[in-house]
Protein backbone atom coordinates (compact mmCIF):
# COMPACT_ATOMS: atom_id res chain seq x y z
CA UNK A 1 0.00 0.00 0.00
CA UNK A 2 0.67 3.60 -0.62
CA UNK A 3 1.84 5.73 3.21
CA UNK A 4 1.27 9.03 3.02
CA UNK A 5 3.07 11.71 5.37
CA UNK A 6 2.26 14.79 6.88
CA UNK A 7 3.78 17.61 8.05
CA UNK A 8 3.07 18.82 11.98
CA UNK A 9 4.46 21.15 14.11
CA UNK A 10 4.48 20.46 18.15
CA UNK A 11 5.57 23.69 20.68
CA UNK A 12 7.64 22.25 23.58
CA UNK A 13 8.46 24.53 26.44
CA UNK A 14 11.93 25.23 26.92
CA UNK A 15 11.82 24.47 31.11
CA UNK A 16 10.31 21.11 29.53
CA UNK A 17 13.01 20.13 27.71
CA UNK A 18 15.45 21.57 29.89
CA UNK A 19 14.19 18.78 32.42
CA UNK A 20 14.52 16.28 29.72
CA UNK A 21 17.85 17.35 28.39
CA UNK A 22 19.93 15.09 30.41
CA UNK A 23 22.89 13.74 28.72
CA UNK A 24 21.71 10.38 27.54
CA UNK A 25 18.18 11.71 26.65
CA UNK A 26 19.78 14.60 24.39
CA UNK A 27 21.77 12.04 22.75
CA UNK A 28 18.52 9.91 21.88
CA UNK A 29 17.47 13.56 21.00
CA UNK A 30 20.13 13.93 18.57
CA UNK A 31 18.90 10.75 16.92
CA UNK A 32 15.65 12.01 15.89
CA UNK A 33 16.41 13.92 12.98
CA UNK A 34 17.59 17.42 11.88
CA UNK A 35 14.04 19.31 13.23
CA UNK A 36 15.35 18.26 16.48
CA UNK A 37 18.70 19.28 16.14
CA UNK A 38 17.86 22.83 15.63
CA UNK A 39 16.19 23.21 18.23
CA UNK A 40 18.47 21.81 20.84
CA UNK A 41 21.06 23.99 18.60
CA UNK A 42 18.75 26.91 19.31
CA UNK A 43 18.26 26.23 23.02
CA UNK A 44 22.12 25.65 23.33
CA UNK A 45 22.70 28.70 21.52
CA UNK A 46 20.27 30.57 23.96
CA UNK A 47 22.07 28.89 27.41
CA UNK A 48 25.04 30.75 25.44
CA UNK A 49 23.63 34.08 24.96
CA UNK A 50 21.99 34.11 28.78
CA UNK A 51 25.88 33.43 29.56
CA UNK A 52 26.93 36.86 27.16
CA UNK A 53 24.31 38.84 29.15
CA UNK A 54 26.17 38.91 32.07
CA UNK A 55 28.56 41.51 30.60
CA UNK A 56 25.74 43.71 29.48
CA UNK A 57 24.02 46.32 31.02
CA UNK A 58 20.94 45.96 30.59
CA UNK A 59 21.05 42.31 31.31
CA UNK A 60 19.51 41.90 34.69
CA UNK A 61 16.70 43.97 33.14
CA UNK A 62 16.09 41.17 30.58
CA UNK A 63 16.77 38.56 32.91
CA UNK A 64 14.56 39.71 35.58
CA UNK A 65 11.49 40.62 33.19
CA UNK A 66 11.47 37.69 31.11
CA UNK A 67 11.22 33.89 32.27
CA UNK A 68 13.52 32.19 30.02
CA UNK A 69 11.80 28.89 30.94
CA UNK A 70 8.86 29.86 29.77
CA UNK A 71 9.96 30.17 25.89
CA UNK A 72 8.11 28.15 23.41
CA UNK A 73 10.23 26.23 21.01
CA UNK A 74 8.16 25.15 18.01
CA UNK A 75 9.66 21.44 16.40
CA UNK A 76 8.39 20.42 13.05
CA UNK A 77 8.10 16.63 12.11
CA UNK A 78 7.16 14.39 9.25
CA UNK A 79 5.55 11.42 9.94
CA UNK A 80 3.26 8.65 8.46
CA UNK A 81 -0.72 10.33 7.96
CA UNK A 82 -2.25 7.67 10.32
CA UNK A 83 0.32 8.39 13.07
CA UNK A 84 -0.71 10.68 15.71
CA UNK A 85 2.10 12.97 16.73
CA UNK A 86 1.98 10.96 20.47
CA UNK A 87 2.55 7.89 18.97
CA UNK A 88 5.20 8.74 16.67
CA UNK A 89 7.31 10.91 19.15
CA UNK A 90 7.01 7.92 21.48
CA UNK A 91 9.10 5.58 18.80
CA UNK A 92 11.25 8.43 17.48
CA UNK A 93 12.63 9.07 21.31
CA UNK A 94 10.28 7.09 23.85
CA UNK A 95 9.00 8.28 26.97
CA UNK A 96 7.09 11.64 25.76
CA UNK A 97 5.41 12.06 29.10
CA UNK A 98 8.92 13.23 30.55
CA UNK A 99 7.99 16.14 27.94
CA UNK A 100 4.97 18.42 27.54
CA UNK A 101 4.13 19.45 24.32
CA UNK A 102 1.19 20.87 22.48
CA UNK A 103 0.03 19.78 19.04
CA UNK A 104 -0.30 23.44 17.05
CA UNK A 105 -1.21 22.35 13.57
CA UNK A 106 -0.38 19.19 11.02
CA UNK A 107 -0.67 19.50 7.33
CA UNK A 108 -1.67 17.09 4.41
CA UNK A 109 -0.51 17.08 0.76
CA UNK A 110 -2.95 18.76 -1.43
CA UNK A 111 -4.98 20.40 1.80
CA UNK A 112 -6.16 23.29 0.06
CA UNK A 113 -9.61 23.06 -1.37
CA UNK A 114 -11.04 25.08 -3.74
CA UNK A 115 -14.07 26.80 -2.08
CA UNK A 116 -16.57 29.33 -3.38
CA UNK A 117 -14.96 32.50 -2.92
CA UNK A 118 -11.92 30.93 -4.93
CA UNK A 119 -14.23 30.68 -8.10
CA UNK A 120 -15.72 34.36 -7.31
CA UNK A 121 -11.94 35.56 -7.20
CA UNK A 122 -11.12 34.22 -10.38
CA UNK A 123 -14.48 35.49 -12.27
CA UNK A 124 -14.01 38.95 -11.20
CA UNK A 125 -10.28 39.37 -12.10
CA UNK A 126 -11.07 37.64 -15.00
CA UNK A 127 -13.21 40.37 -15.79
CA UNK A 128 -11.92 43.35 -14.62
CA UNK A 129 -8.57 42.03 -16.97
CA UNK A 130 -10.72 41.90 -19.80
CA UNK A 131 -12.42 45.11 -19.32
CA UNK A 132 -9.21 46.64 -19.02
CA UNK A 133 -7.72 44.80 -22.24
CA UNK A 134 -11.06 46.48 -23.98
CA UNK A 135 -10.74 50.17 -22.63
CA UNK A 136 -7.20 50.41 -23.60
CA UNK A 137 -7.79 49.54 -26.68
CA UNK A 138 -10.21 51.69 -27.48
CA UNK A 139 -8.08 54.39 -25.79
CA UNK A 140 -5.12 53.67 -28.15
CA UNK A 141 -7.10 53.36 -31.29
CA UNK A 142 -8.52 56.29 -30.77
CA UNK A 143 -6.35 58.66 -29.26
CA UNK A 144 -3.05 57.27 -30.45
CA UNK A 145 -3.81 55.81 -34.07
CA UNK A 146 -7.13 58.09 -34.76
CA UNK A 147 -5.23 60.95 -32.75
CA UNK A 148 -9.12 62.23 -31.39
CA UNK A 149 -9.81 64.13 -28.45
CA UNK A 150 -10.01 61.73 -25.49
CA UNK A 151 -12.54 64.51 -24.18
CA UNK A 152 -14.88 63.37 -27.18
CA UNK A 153 -14.82 59.63 -26.16
CA UNK A 154 -17.01 57.52 -23.99
CA UNK A 155 -16.05 58.51 -20.46
CA UNK A 156 -17.53 54.52 -19.22
CA UNK A 157 -15.70 52.99 -22.31
CA UNK A 158 -12.12 54.68 -21.32
CA UNK A 159 -12.35 54.04 -17.22
CA UNK A 160 -10.61 51.08 -17.29
CA UNK A 161 -8.02 51.77 -19.63
CA UNK A 162 -4.68 51.18 -18.27
CA UNK A 163 -2.99 53.86 -20.55
CA UNK A 164 -5.15 56.61 -19.39
CA UNK A 165 -5.49 55.89 -15.89
CA UNK A 166 -1.52 55.38 -15.78
CA UNK A 167 -0.77 59.21 -17.25
CA UNK A 168 -3.60 60.42 -14.60
CA UNK A 169 -1.68 58.94 -11.81
CA UNK A 170 1.64 59.51 -12.58
CA UNK A 171 1.04 63.42 -14.01
CA UNK A 172 0.56 66.20 -11.49
CA UNK A 173 -1.03 69.56 -11.95
CA UNK A 174 -0.05 72.25 -9.53
CA UNK A 175 -3.59 73.32 -8.05
CA UNK A 176 -4.10 76.78 -6.27
CA UNK A 177 -5.01 76.25 -2.77
CA UNK A 178 -3.51 72.79 -2.54
CA UNK A 179 -1.41 72.03 0.81
CA UNK A 180 1.48 70.84 -0.73
CA UNK A 181 3.41 69.68 2.02
CA UNK A 182 0.64 67.27 3.03
CA UNK A 183 1.67 64.43 0.58
CA UNK A 184 5.46 64.62 1.95
CA UNK A 185 3.76 64.09 5.68
CA UNK A 186 1.86 61.33 4.04
CA UNK A 187 4.18 59.39 2.00
CA UNK A 188 7.10 59.74 4.78
CA UNK A 189 4.18 58.29 7.30
CA UNK A 190 3.09 55.39 5.59
CA UNK A 191 6.47 54.60 5.19
CA UNK A 192 6.93 54.80 8.51
CA UNK A 193 4.14 52.22 8.93
CA UNK A 194 5.38 49.68 6.52
CA UNK A 195 8.54 49.58 8.71
CA UNK A 196 6.66 49.25 12.19
CA UNK A 197 4.74 46.50 10.55
CA UNK A 198 7.88 44.99 9.04
CA UNK A 199 9.56 45.05 11.84
CA UNK A 200 6.17 43.36 13.78
CA UNK A 201 5.94 40.35 11.18
CA UNK A 202 8.81 37.72 10.78
CA UNK A 203 9.68 34.15 10.77
CA UNK A 204 11.63 32.75 13.37
CA UNK A 205 14.55 34.21 15.07
CA UNK A 206 17.99 32.46 15.37
CA UNK A 207 18.51 34.66 17.97
CA UNK A 208 16.15 35.87 19.31
CA UNK A 209 17.40 37.30 22.55
CA UNK A 210 19.27 39.71 20.17
CA UNK A 211 15.87 40.86 19.01
CA UNK A 212 14.36 41.29 22.34
CA UNK A 213 17.36 42.98 23.68
CA UNK A 214 17.63 45.40 20.78
CA UNK A 215 13.30 46.50 20.75
CA UNK A 216 13.73 47.68 24.51
CA UNK A 217 16.76 49.84 24.01
CA UNK A 218 15.76 53.27 23.24
CA UNK A 219 18.12 52.86 20.06
CA UNK A 220 14.73 51.07 18.41
CA UNK A 221 12.37 53.85 19.59
CA UNK A 222 12.15 54.98 16.03
CA UNK A 223 10.24 51.34 15.18
CA UNK A 224 8.17 51.23 18.47
CA UNK A 225 6.59 54.71 18.02
CA UNK A 226 5.74 54.05 14.55
CA UNK A 227 1.87 53.50 15.95
CA UNK A 228 1.57 57.06 16.16
CA UNK A 229 1.83 57.31 12.45
CA UNK A 230 -1.56 56.15 12.61
CA UNK A 231 -2.91 59.68 14.19
CA UNK A 232 -0.84 61.79 11.68
CA UNK A 233 -3.72 60.24 8.77
CA UNK A 234 -6.76 61.06 11.50
CA UNK A 235 -5.55 64.49 11.84
CA UNK A 236 -5.11 65.20 8.02
CA UNK A 237 -9.01 63.37 7.73
CA UNK A 238 -10.01 65.93 9.54
CA UNK A 239 -7.80 69.12 8.49
CA UNK A 240 -8.86 68.41 4.96
CA UNK A 241 -12.68 67.81 5.78
CA UNK A 242 -13.12 71.32 7.30
CA UNK A 243 -10.27 72.99 5.12
CA UNK A 244 -11.72 71.82 1.60
CA UNK A 245 -15.44 72.94 2.12
CA UNK A 246 -15.21 76.39 4.81
CA UNK A 247 -15.84 78.61 2.34
CA UNK A 248 -16.62 76.59 -0.31
CA UNK A 249 -20.14 75.35 1.20
CA UNK A 250 -22.70 76.02 3.03
CA UNK A 251 -24.00 74.66 6.21
CA UNK A 252 -27.93 74.26 4.49
CA UNK A 253 -26.05 72.77 0.97
CA UNK A 254 -24.46 70.24 3.48
CA UNK A 255 -27.79 68.86 4.92
CA UNK A 256 -29.33 69.00 1.45
CA UNK A 257 -26.39 66.52 0.55
CA UNK A 258 -25.54 64.85 3.24
CA UNK A 259 -26.47 61.29 1.38
CA UNK A 260 -24.01 62.06 -0.90
CA UNK A 261 -21.24 63.21 1.50
CA UNK A 262 -21.84 59.80 2.73
CA UNK A 263 -22.39 57.82 -0.14
CA UNK A 264 -19.50 59.75 -1.71
CA UNK A 265 -17.01 59.02 1.45
CA UNK A 266 -17.69 55.21 0.90
CA UNK A 267 -17.90 54.33 -2.11
CA UNK A 268 -14.68 55.79 -2.71
CA UNK A 269 -12.86 53.58 -0.05
CA UNK A 270 -15.16 49.81 -0.83
CA UNK A 271 -13.34 49.20 -4.19
CA UNK A 272 -9.73 48.70 -3.24
CA UNK A 273 -11.09 47.36 0.27
CA UNK A 274 -13.33 44.55 -1.45
CA UNK A 275 -10.37 43.85 -3.65
CA UNK A 276 -8.36 43.00 -0.63
CA UNK A 277 -10.85 40.95 0.98
CA UNK A 278 -11.32 39.42 -2.12
CA UNK A 279 -7.49 38.37 -2.58
CA UNK A 280 -7.66 37.74 1.32
CA UNK A 281 -10.59 34.58 0.71
CA UNK A 282 -9.44 33.79 -2.74
CA UNK A 283 -6.10 34.26 -4.08
CA UNK A 284 -3.08 34.51 -1.29
CA UNK A 285 -3.96 31.16 0.34
CA UNK A 286 -3.09 29.64 -2.99
CA UNK A 287 -0.02 31.02 -4.40
CA UNK A 288 2.32 29.58 -2.04
CA UNK A 289 3.09 27.69 0.87
CA UNK A 290 5.53 27.59 3.70
CA UNK A 291 6.03 25.64 6.85
CA UNK A 292 4.52 28.36 9.03
CA UNK A 293 1.41 29.21 6.28
CA UNK A 294 -0.86 29.05 9.11
CA UNK A 295 -1.30 32.74 9.34
CA UNK A 296 -1.96 32.94 6.27
CA UNK A 297 -4.78 30.24 6.25
CA UNK A 298 -6.06 31.69 9.37
CA UNK A 299 -6.59 34.66 7.82
CA UNK A 300 -8.44 33.44 5.31
CA UNK A 301 -10.53 31.44 7.56
CA UNK A 302 -11.69 34.57 9.12
CA UNK A 303 -12.12 36.66 6.04
CA UNK A 304 -14.64 33.87 5.08
CA UNK A 305 -16.19 33.94 8.01
CA UNK A 306 -16.51 38.11 8.64
CA UNK A 307 -15.70 39.56 5.58
CA UNK A 308 -19.38 41.62 5.65
CA UNK A 309 -18.08 43.85 9.09
CA UNK A 310 -14.74 44.78 6.84
CA UNK A 311 -17.30 45.61 3.92
CA UNK A 312 -19.39 48.02 6.27
CA UNK A 313 -16.66 49.08 8.10
CA UNK A 314 -17.40 48.30 11.19
CA UNK A 315 -14.97 45.70 11.95
CA UNK A 316 -13.64 47.59 14.82
CA UNK A 317 -16.03 46.47 17.20
CA UNK A 318 -16.72 42.92 15.43
CA UNK A 319 -13.62 40.15 16.24
CA UNK A 320 -11.67 38.79 14.84
CA UNK A 321 -11.04 41.37 12.11
CA UNK A 322 -10.47 40.01 8.34
CA UNK A 323 -7.68 42.52 7.16
CA UNK A 324 -6.86 43.74 10.54
CA UNK A 325 -4.53 46.59 9.84
CA UNK A 326 -8.23 48.00 8.53
CA UNK A 327 -9.40 49.25 11.58
CA UNK A 328 -8.33 52.46 11.13
CA UNK A 329 -10.33 52.34 8.08
CA UNK A 330 -13.63 51.83 10.39
CA UNK A 331 -12.63 54.83 12.80
CA UNK A 332 -12.37 57.30 10.01
CA UNK A 333 -15.20 56.23 9.04
CA UNK A 334 -17.60 56.40 11.88
CA UNK A 335 -15.84 60.02 12.55
CA UNK A 336 -16.73 61.06 9.15
CA UNK A 337 -20.10 60.03 10.19
CA UNK A 338 -20.13 62.25 12.90
CA UNK A 339 -17.86 65.16 11.31
CA UNK A 340 -21.14 67.04 9.79
CA UNK A 341 -22.40 67.44 13.63
CA UNK A 342 -19.53 70.06 13.54
CA UNK A 343 -19.65 70.79 10.21
CA UNK A 344 -22.87 72.99 10.07
CA UNK A 345 -21.46 75.37 12.80
CA UNK A 346 -18.46 75.44 10.93
CA UNK A 347 -20.15 76.22 7.38
CA UNK A 348 -22.43 78.44 9.07
CA UNK A 349 -20.32 81.16 7.82
CA UNK A 350 -20.29 82.87 11.76
CA UNK A 351 -16.83 82.78 13.18
CA UNK A 352 -17.84 82.42 16.77
CA UNK A 353 -20.11 79.26 16.32
CA UNK A 354 -17.28 77.73 14.52
CA UNK A 355 -15.01 77.79 16.78
CA UNK A 356 -17.39 77.26 19.55
CA UNK A 357 -18.14 73.91 17.76
CA UNK A 358 -14.46 73.32 17.26
CA UNK A 359 -13.34 73.90 20.38
CA UNK A 360 -16.49 71.94 22.90
CA UNK A 361 -16.72 68.64 20.06
CA UNK A 362 -12.57 68.68 21.06
CA UNK A 363 -13.11 69.19 24.71
CA UNK A 364 -16.12 66.52 24.89
CA UNK A 365 -13.83 64.31 23.05
CA UNK A 366 -10.36 64.56 25.54
CA UNK A 367 -13.01 64.28 28.74
CA UNK A 368 -14.55 61.18 27.25
CA UNK A 369 -11.06 59.27 26.56
CA UNK A 370 -9.60 60.80 29.58
CA UNK A 371 -12.29 59.26 31.65
CA UNK A 372 -12.46 56.08 29.90
CA UNK A 373 -8.85 55.97 30.29
CA UNK A 374 -9.05 56.37 33.99
CA UNK A 375 -11.87 54.17 34.62
CA UNK A 376 -10.25 50.72 32.38
CA UNK A 377 -6.47 51.19 33.41
CA UNK A 378 -4.98 50.39 30.00
CA UNK A 379 -1.46 49.79 29.17
CA UNK A 380 -0.36 52.30 26.92
CA UNK A 381 2.08 50.13 24.60
CA UNK A 382 2.23 46.57 24.36
CA UNK A 383 6.14 46.86 23.38
CA UNK A 384 7.69 46.05 26.96
CA UNK A 385 9.56 43.49 28.63
CA UNK A 386 6.46 41.68 30.79
CA UNK A 387 3.27 41.76 29.67
CA UNK A 388 0.54 40.65 31.81
CA UNK A 389 -1.84 37.76 30.18
CA UNK A 390 -4.09 39.03 28.14
CA UNK A 391 -3.61 42.81 28.90
CA UNK A 392 -2.19 43.04 24.79
CA UNK A 393 -5.62 41.76 23.79
CA UNK A 394 -7.88 44.29 26.11
CA UNK A 395 -5.80 46.93 25.13
CA UNK A 396 -6.20 46.26 21.58
CA UNK A 397 -9.90 45.50 21.76
CA UNK A 398 -10.93 47.73 24.22
CA UNK A 399 -8.48 51.23 23.81
CA UNK A 400 -6.55 50.95 20.73
CA UNK A 401 -9.54 49.85 17.83
CA UNK A 402 -12.01 52.33 20.20
CA UNK A 403 -13.53 55.53 18.41
CA UNK A 404 -13.75 57.33 21.43
CA UNK A 405 -9.98 57.12 22.21
CA UNK A 406 -8.50 57.42 18.86
CA UNK A 407 -10.98 60.46 17.97
CA UNK A 408 -9.39 63.46 19.13
CA UNK A 409 -6.39 64.07 16.60
CA UNK A 410 -9.25 63.58 14.39
CA UNK A 411 -11.00 66.61 15.58
CA UNK A 412 -7.10 68.74 16.28
CA UNK A 413 -7.34 68.27 12.98
CA UNK A 414 -10.66 69.58 11.77
CA UNK A 415 -9.57 72.68 14.13
CA UNK A 416 -6.20 73.01 11.95
CA UNK A 417 -8.15 73.10 9.11
CA UNK A 418 -10.18 75.51 10.29
CA UNK A 419 -7.38 77.75 11.53
CA UNK A 420 -5.62 77.75 7.91
CA UNK A 421 -8.75 79.16 6.54
CA UNK A 422 -8.97 81.63 8.94
CA UNK A 423 -4.78 83.07 9.29
CA UNK A 424 -5.30 82.77 5.34
CA UNK A 425 -8.41 84.94 5.38
CA UNK A 426 -7.09 87.51 7.76
CA UNK A 427 -3.60 87.73 6.17
CA UNK A 428 -2.00 87.38 10.01
CA UNK A 429 1.81 87.74 10.19
CA UNK A 430 4.07 86.90 12.77
CA UNK A 431 7.73 88.14 13.55
CA UNK A 432 10.65 85.74 13.06
CA UNK A 433 11.11 85.55 17.01
CA UNK A 434 7.95 84.19 17.48
CA UNK A 435 8.66 81.50 14.28
CA UNK A 436 11.60 80.10 15.97
CA UNK A 437 9.75 80.41 19.05
CA UNK A 438 6.85 78.52 18.27
CA UNK A 439 8.92 75.93 15.65
CA UNK A 440 10.88 75.10 19.08
CA UNK A 441 7.76 74.24 20.91
CA UNK A 442 6.12 72.49 18.51
CA UNK A 443 8.93 70.17 17.81
CA UNK A 444 9.61 69.30 21.61
CA UNK A 445 5.69 68.56 21.66
CA UNK A 446 6.50 65.86 19.00
CA UNK A 447 9.01 64.96 20.41
CA UNK A 448 7.55 64.48 23.83
CA UNK A 449 4.59 62.41 21.83
CA UNK A 450 7.15 60.37 20.37
CA UNK A 451 8.69 59.56 22.91
CA UNK A 452 5.82 59.18 25.65
CA UNK A 453 6.17 55.16 25.59
CA UNK A 454 9.54 54.11 25.91
CA UNK A 455 9.87 54.35 29.71
CA UNK A 456 7.31 51.48 29.51
CA UNK A 457 10.43 49.26 28.37
CA UNK A 458 11.95 49.52 31.57
CA UNK A 459 11.02 46.95 34.37
CA UNK A 460 11.67 49.60 36.90
CA UNK A 461 8.28 51.66 35.72
CA UNK A 462 5.34 50.49 37.42
CA UNK A 463 2.72 54.12 37.45
CA UNK A 464 -0.47 53.24 35.75
CA UNK A 465 -1.34 57.23 36.13
CA UNK A 466 1.59 57.77 33.75
CA UNK A 467 0.45 55.04 31.01
CA UNK A 468 -3.67 56.98 31.40
CA UNK A 469 -1.93 60.45 30.54
CA UNK A 470 -0.26 58.89 27.84
CA UNK A 471 -3.22 57.40 26.57
CA UNK A 472 -5.33 60.23 26.91
CA UNK A 473 -2.93 63.26 25.63
CA UNK A 474 -0.12 61.74 23.79
CA UNK A 475 -1.78 61.27 20.73
CA UNK A 476 -3.72 64.83 21.00
CA UNK A 477 -0.38 65.91 21.52
CA UNK A 478 1.06 64.30 18.41
CA UNK A 479 -1.87 66.48 15.91
CA UNK A 480 -1.33 69.25 17.57
CA UNK A 481 2.63 69.52 16.80
CA UNK A 482 1.50 67.97 12.99
CA UNK A 483 -1.09 70.91 13.24
CA UNK A 484 1.07 73.42 13.41
CA UNK A 485 3.94 72.09 11.33
CA UNK A 486 1.25 72.00 8.05
CA UNK A 487 0.28 75.79 9.21
CA UNK A 488 3.64 77.10 8.94
CA UNK A 489 4.44 75.75 5.85
CA UNK A 490 1.16 76.91 4.31
CA UNK A 491 1.65 80.35 5.64
CA UNK A 492 5.47 80.47 4.72
CA UNK A 493 7.02 80.02 7.72
CA UNK A 494 7.78 76.53 7.13
CA UNK A 495 11.70 76.93 5.53
CA UNK A 496 13.34 73.85 4.28
CA UNK A 497 11.00 71.49 5.76
CA UNK A 498 8.00 72.66 3.53
CA UNK A 499 10.93 72.29 0.71
CA UNK A 500 11.05 68.90 1.39
CA UNK A 501 7.69 67.98 2.05
CA UNK A 502 6.86 69.85 -1.07
CA UNK A 503 9.23 67.96 -3.25
CA UNK A 504 7.10 66.24 -6.35
CA UNK A 505 8.93 62.89 -5.57
CA UNK A 506 6.48 62.59 -2.79
CA UNK A 507 3.10 63.00 -5.27
CA UNK A 508 2.88 59.47 -6.68
CA UNK A 509 3.58 57.60 -3.31
CA UNK A 510 1.22 59.81 -2.06
CA UNK A 511 -1.16 58.85 -4.58
CA UNK A 512 -0.73 55.48 -3.84
CA UNK A 513 -0.44 55.33 0.00
CA UNK A 514 -4.14 54.10 0.09
CA UNK A 515 -3.75 51.17 -1.83
CA UNK A 516 -0.33 50.45 -0.09
CA UNK A 517 -2.10 50.78 3.03
CA UNK A 518 -4.61 48.11 2.14
CA UNK A 519 -2.19 45.60 0.55
CA UNK A 520 1.10 45.62 2.48
CA UNK A 521 -0.17 43.61 5.52
CA UNK A 522 -2.04 40.39 3.57
CA UNK A 523 1.49 40.21 1.19
CA UNK A 524 3.98 40.22 4.46
CA UNK A 525 2.19 37.70 5.97
CA UNK A 526 2.23 35.22 2.70
CA UNK A 527 6.27 36.56 2.63
CA UNK A 528 6.67 35.44 5.92
CA UNK A 529 4.59 32.35 5.83
CA UNK A 530 7.08 31.10 2.68
CA UNK A 531 10.09 30.97 5.20
CA UNK A 532 11.75 27.88 5.18
CA UNK A 533 14.48 28.82 7.75
CA UNK A 534 15.60 30.86 11.01
CA UNK A 535 16.47 34.54 10.22
CA UNK A 536 19.87 36.07 11.85
CA UNK A 537 18.19 39.46 12.94
CA UNK A 538 20.19 42.58 12.66
CA UNK A 539 18.56 46.23 11.82
CA UNK A 540 20.54 46.36 8.63
CA UNK A 541 18.90 42.81 7.75
CA UNK A 542 15.49 44.38 8.70
CA UNK A 543 16.16 46.96 6.40
CA UNK A 544 16.89 45.00 3.95
CA UNK A 545 14.44 43.29 4.18
CA UNK A 546 12.03 46.25 3.98
CA UNK A 547 13.08 48.06 1.07
CA UNK A 548 12.72 44.55 -1.00
CA UNK A 549 9.23 44.55 0.64
CA UNK A 550 8.39 47.68 -0.19
CA UNK A 551 9.27 47.70 -3.97
CA UNK A 552 7.01 44.71 -4.30
CA UNK A 553 4.27 46.77 -2.26
CA UNK A 554 4.73 49.31 -4.36
CA UNK A 555 4.31 47.69 -8.04
CA UNK A 556 1.21 46.21 -6.65
CA UNK A 557 -0.48 48.97 -5.26
CA UNK A 558 -0.04 50.77 -8.97
CA UNK A 559 -1.31 48.03 -10.64
CA UNK A 560 -4.66 47.94 -8.70
CA UNK A 561 -4.62 51.46 -8.32
CA UNK A 562 -5.07 51.60 -12.10
CA UNK A 563 -7.09 48.75 -12.48
CA UNK A 564 -9.47 48.96 -9.92
CA UNK A 565 -9.31 52.60 -7.99
CA UNK A 566 -9.08 54.86 -11.16
CA UNK A 567 -11.66 52.96 -13.16
CA UNK A 568 -14.36 52.85 -10.19
CA UNK A 569 -13.99 56.56 -9.30
CA UNK A 570 -14.73 57.66 -12.74
CA UNK A 571 -17.73 55.35 -12.75
CA UNK A 572 -19.32 56.91 -9.73
CA UNK A 573 -18.80 60.05 -10.84
CA UNK A 574 -20.76 59.42 -13.94
CA UNK A 575 -23.63 57.35 -11.84
CA UNK A 576 -23.94 60.03 -9.20
CA UNK A 577 -23.97 63.04 -11.26
CA UNK A 578 -22.32 66.20 -10.52
CA UNK A 579 -23.63 67.14 -7.42
CA UNK A 580 -21.51 64.97 -5.59
CA UNK A 581 -18.63 67.25 -6.31
CA UNK A 582 -20.77 70.63 -4.15
CA UNK A 583 -21.70 68.00 -1.20
CA UNK A 584 -18.68 66.21 -0.69
CA UNK A 585 -15.44 67.70 1.26
CA UNK A 586 -12.84 66.48 -0.33
CA UNK A 587 -13.47 66.90 -3.69
CA UNK A 588 -13.66 71.35 -3.49
CA UNK A 589 -10.43 73.01 -4.40
CA UNK A 590 -9.41 69.75 -6.17
CA UNK A 591 -8.26 67.58 -3.50
CA UNK A 592 -9.23 64.40 -4.19
CA UNK A 593 -10.89 61.88 -1.07
CA UNK A 594 -8.81 61.55 1.91
CA UNK A 595 -9.18 58.69 2.31
CA UNK A 596 -8.11 57.24 -1.30
CA UNK A 597 -4.78 59.10 -0.57
CA UNK A 598 -3.71 58.12 3.38
CA UNK A 599 -3.86 54.73 5.67
CA UNK A 600 -3.39 52.84 8.88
Amino acid sequence: MVIDGKYCQISIVLSNLVNFGSKNELENLNKAGNSVKNEIYLYERIRKDLQALDGIETSKTLRGAINIGGLPFRVAICIPKPCSTRQALSNLIGATELVSYQEQFCRFKNDKPWTPAVYVAIVIFSLIGLLAILSTSYDIWNTVIRKRDPKSLNTICLSFSIYTNSRSLVTYKPVRGALECVDGIRAISMAWIVVGHTFGSFPPFINSLEFMQWGMSFGSIWVTASPIGVDTFFTLSGLLIVYTTVGKLSNMKLLKNLHLFYINRFLRMFPLLATTVLLQVGVLHYIHDGPIWTRVAGNTEVCRTNWWSTLLLVQNYFQPMCIGHTWYLAIDMQLHILSPLVLFWVLSGKRNRAWSALIVVLLISLTGSTIYNFLNDFISTTVRPVLRPGEGQRYSKYYYYNTLTRSSPFFVGMCFGYLIHFWREKNIRITKIWSYILWIVNLAVLWLAFYATTPMKSTDFDSQTVENLVNSFMRPAWALGLGWLILACVEGYGGPINWFLSLRMWKLPSRLSYAIYLLHMPIQVVIVGTASQHIYFSVMNFMYMYFGQFVIFFIISFVFTILVDFPCTTIFKVLLGSGIKNSTSEQAGGTRNMQKETSD
